[in-house]
């Protein structure tokens, strides 16, 4: 079953940060990543930020887009609302909405910071999962 991780930073505006530094974290111990944005907007600054949240930091990704598969070759991929059918590893999810394909991960990474918004929606999602079931695990950043 598909493990569910909740990371709780309270810090307003820090989720995609948050993710990146997850996605660091999981392509060091071997996994594929893929960051699922909340819109093509939030998938372009992720993009962004990947080349740059961290000095001397280089993250191997590419954007994918409606129109290509995922290249096996790079290990983490950022999109928006695609069902990233090459990827089976870890899913960091930044959308409002819960992916129908979530289940297919090994592992759903849920980052939420302090924003009203975003702690409501998370909410939203803890709930989703663990009404099915989820074995849910949360992880306070401080």
């Amino acid at each position: 079953m598909t493990r569910i991780d909740f990371y709780i930073q309270q810090a307003p505006q820090q989720r995609e940060l948050t993710a990146c530094r997850l996605a660091e974290k999981a392509w060091q111990q071997g996994h594929r990543v893929y960051l699922n944005a909340e819109d093509p907007a939030q998938a372009t600054r992720l993009d962004e930020l990947l080349w740059s949240f961290r000095a001397g930091s280089f993250l191997p990704h590419e954007p994918l887009s409606e129109l290509e598969e995922a290249d096996n070759t790079v290990p983490i991929h950022v999109g928006s609302g695609l069902d990233p059918s090459g990827h089976h590893g870890i899913l960091i999810n930044l959308a409002s909405e819960v992916p129908l394909w979530f289940s297919r991960f090994e592992r759903v990474v849920e980052p939420i910071d302090g924003e009203e918004r975003v702690k409501t929606a998370g909410r939203e999602r803890f709930r989703f999962y663990r009404d099915r079931g989820y074995d849910l695990q949360t992880h306070n950043l401080g």
